[in-house]
C-alpha cells in the first residue's frame, strides 16, 4: 500500500508515533463514523423537523377535524422552521425536503379534499426510497454509499479500492431498504382502512424508531468496516508530488546553466 492508499487522520487514524493502539484507532473511527452519519441525517434537529408537521397536522385535525386548518398549520410550522434555518445560517436541505414534503401533502389533501392524503405523499416517498434502496444494492452501488461517500470524503473510492467499506455499504442499503418497506407494508393497508386520526397517529409513531434502527445498523456496521480513504487528501497530496517535481526540474536546470526559455521549450 502507498502513502497514498493509507487511511488518512480524518478517516479515523491517529497520527503515526502517537502510542495509540488498536483500541484508540477503533475508538476514533467509530467517533468519525457516528459524526457523518450525525450530519448526514440531520441529527435531532433533523428528527424534530421530520416529525413536528405531521404531528401538528394530526393534532389540529384530531380536534376540530378541519382539514385547512390542520393543513395550513403544518406547512407554517415548516416554513418557519426553514426560516430560523436560513437566519442562523444552517444547513437547509432537511429544512427544504421537509417543507416540500409538506407542501406536497397540503397540495393533495386539498385536491381530493380528503385529510389522509396529507400523508400520501410522504408514503409514496418512502416507498420509492425503500426500492432505490433495494434496486441500487443489486446493482452494486448501494444507495447509502452514494449518500455518504461525499460526507467521508471518499466518494466513489470504495466501489474499487474498498472492498471491505462496499461490503458494509450493501449492508447497511440492505437494511434501509428492508425497514422501510416493512414500513411501508404498516402505512399503505391503514391509508385504505384506518380513519385520517388513525393514520396520521401511527405515522407520528412510526417516524422516528425505524429511522433510529436503520441509522444504527448503519453505524454498526461502518464502525467495523475499513476507514474510508480521503480521495482529496489524494489530491492534494499528488498535487504537492506534482508541484515539488517541478520544482526539482527547474532547479536542476538552473544549476546546469539552462536558459529559462530553453527550460519551458523542453518542458
Amino acid at each position: 500500500m502507498t502513502s497514498l492508499d493509507k487511511p488518512t487522520q480524518d478517516a479515523g487514524q491517529s497520527p503515526p508515533g502517537g502510542g495509540r493502539g488498536d483500541d484508540g484507532h477503533a475508538h476514533d473511527s467509530r467517533a468519525v463514523t457516528e459524526a457523518a452519519l450525525f450530519e448526514a441525517f440531520g441529527g435531532i434537529r433533523g428528527m424534530v423537523e421530520t416529525v413536528l408537521p405531521g404531528l401538528i397536522f394530526v393534532t389540529i385535525f384530531t380536534i376540530n377535524k378541519d382539514l385547512h386548518l390542520s393543513a395550513i398549520a403544518a406547512l407554517a410550522v415548516s416554513v418557519v422552521m426553514l426560516v430560523v434555518r436560513l437566519l442562523r445560517k444552517d444547513t437547509v436541505k432537511h429544512a427544504f425536503s421537509g417543507v416540500f414534503g409538506v407542501a406536497f401533502g397540503v397540495l393533495f389533501a386539498m385536491f381530493t379534499g380528503n385529510a389522509k392524503d396529507f400523508y400520501l405523499p410522504g408514503m409514496l416517498y418512502t416507498l420509492g426510497l425503500a426500492l432505490a434502496y433495494i434496486v441500487t444494492t443489486l446493482a452494486g452501488v448501494p444507495l447509502i454509499g452514494l449518500m455518504l461517500g461525499p460526507v467521508f470524503k471518499e466518494n466513489l473510492s470504495w466501489r474499487t479500492r474498498n472492498p471491505g467499506r462496499k461490503k458494509a455499504y450493501t449492508k447497511a442499503s440492505w437494511a434501509w431498504g428492508l425497514i422501510l418497506l416493512a414500513k411501508c407494508a404498516i402505512l399503505f393497508p391503514l391509508y385504505w382502512w384506518a380513519d385520517t386520526t388513525q393514520l396520521g397517529w401511527i405515522l407520528v409513531i412510526l417516524k422516528i424508531p425505524p429511522f433510529l434502527l436503520a441509522v444504527w445498523l448503519t453505524w454498526v456496521f461502518l464502525a467495523k468496516a475499513p476507514p474510508p480513504i480521503d480521495v482529496f487528501a489524494e489530491m492534494e497530496a499528488a498535487e504537492e508530488a506534482e508541484k515539488a517535481a517541478k520544482a526539482e526540474r527547474e532547479g536542476a536546470a538552473a544549476e546546469n546553466g539552462e536558459p529559462a526559455a530553453g527550460r519551458h521549450r523542453r518542458g
